[in-house]
């Protein structure tokens, strides 16, 4: 049950209570003042018939319709009262026992004013209840359409977007709370920036020693020991490269430049550069295929279509198994290998740089550059483990494209 509900079911059953003891009580109320009233004319009718030694205003010397429950109330030698229901309305009796022994009453007909009361007070509630809920309702959805553009915003924040702000209307408790987030996320933004900022400035300080390290590097002879420190070297470079261009997907300032592409072009010369990189350092080319479904040209930046496939494969071969499947089908190209498959973490909250696997190995820096460019071409980029194992990473380029037709697969 939401908020809005809730609140006005509260509402409403607060009105409906105070409703029903009023209607039920002030009647109440009203025939036991009829009772006092007619307790007190009895005292009186009874003083002055003493006096003048007959009867007077009414009062009656041992009734022969004096109801039984009367009678068996002022045998304690109090006087009491009884409302007696009759076919034309209620008949309210005061009575006591004299000093005598004889019995002394009085009746009148009630006034009827309590039963009016009574009919009055319920039509009454059931209005003001009705009015109560409306307003309850109405009160109780703009509390929650407070809550939810709130709830939206915060949840914006949580998904990385900083600049998102809850709105700050009213005085209340919302209000306050609505305050209490806007400056936690702030502070966080405010952290945050500084992180990349300490980082991109670290990265740029360490790109003069480190092109000097690579050429002095590559002036060593060929040898075991030589060949460790050029690609120990060479590790360092492409891992300052990275935290670089994380920080300039983190500006915002990237632009991409479109043209048109063929994809199974740029699958294969993808893949041709796996094949004579890295993986390949021990003589045997990694199993990596393309599979084109139907071949399309989009118009898109191919520079960064084939960064973000060429971190793919890597991670692919990297922290996966062979075979490592290419699959273009018209603006979509699909990576898929063969190992244990993503973390959970990724698949629900998307790659984080400095946040390894389960196998703790790696950054996390080459899916979070491929999330960040695919973001600057307006691809959606999404990762899975399907049905029938391993990892699945899958680019959705939008734009405009002609659609080739052709089916094939090659290594």
């Amino acid at each position: 049950m939401g908020l809005r509900l809730k609140i006005g079911l509260t509402i409403t059953v607060t009105a409906t209570l105070a409703a029903v003891v009023t209607a039920s009580q002030v009647p109440v109320l009203l025939t036991n003042r009829e009772c006092d009233v007619q307790r007190e004319r009895l005292l009186y009718a009874a003083r002055l018939t003493e006096q003048q030694g007959r009867p007077t205003l009414g009062l009656e010397v041992d009734p022969p319709g004096l109801p039984g429950p009367l009678r068996a109330k002022i045998l304690g030698g109090h006087p009491a009262t009884y409302v007696q229901s009759t076919d034309h309305g209620n008949v309210i009796w005061a009575a006591e026992v004299s000093r005598d022994g004889t019995v002394l009453a009085i009746r009148t007909p009630s006034n009827g004013l309590s039963d009016e009361v009574e009919r009055v007070m319920w039509q009454s509630g059931a209005v003001g209840t009705g009015v109560a809920t409306v307003i309850g309702l109405g009160l109780a959805t703009r509390f929650a359409r407070r809550l939810r553009r709130s709830a939206r915003s915060a949840e914006q924040i949580a998904d990385g977007d900083l600049t998102a702000r809850l709105p700050e209307t009213g005085r209340d408790e919302i209000t306050t709370l609505t305050h209490a987030v806007n400056a936690m996320a702030d502070a966080l933004a405010a952290r945050l920036r500084a992180e990349r900022e300490v980082t991109a400035n670290i990265a740029h300080e360490l790109r003069t020693p480190v092109a000097g390290l690579i050429a002095a590097a590559a002036l060593l002879p060929d040898g075991r020991a030589e060949n460790m420190v050029k690609e120990r070297a060479g590790r360092l470079r492409d891992l300052m490269e990275d935290v670089l261009e994380v920080a300039r997907l983190d500006s915002g300032t990237e632009a991409a430049e479109s043209r048109w592409v063929e994809l199974s072009a740029l699958a294969r010369r993808v893949v041709r550069a796996a094949a004579e990189g890295p993986a390949a350092t021990d003589g045997t080319a990694p199993d990596v295929r393309v599979e084109v479904v139907t071949d399309a040209t989009v118009e898109t930046d191919p520079r960064r279509v084939e960064r973000v496939l060429t971190n793919l494969v890597t991670n692919a071969l990297r922290h996966g198994a062979e075979p490592v499947l290419v699959e273009v089908d018209g603006p979509t190209v699909r990576v898929r290998d063969h190992g244990t498959g993503f973390p959970e973490h990724l698949i629900a909250q998307g790659p984080q740089r400095f946040r390894t696997g389960a196998e703790g190995t790696g950054l996390g820096l080459g899916l979070t550059i491929a999330t960040g460019q695919a973001a600057v071409l307006g691809a959606c980029l999404t990762f899975d483990n399907p049905a029938g194992g391993g990892a699945r990473a899958t680019l959705a380029l939008p734009g405009t494209l002609a659609l080739l037709g052709t089916a094939e697969a090659d290594r």
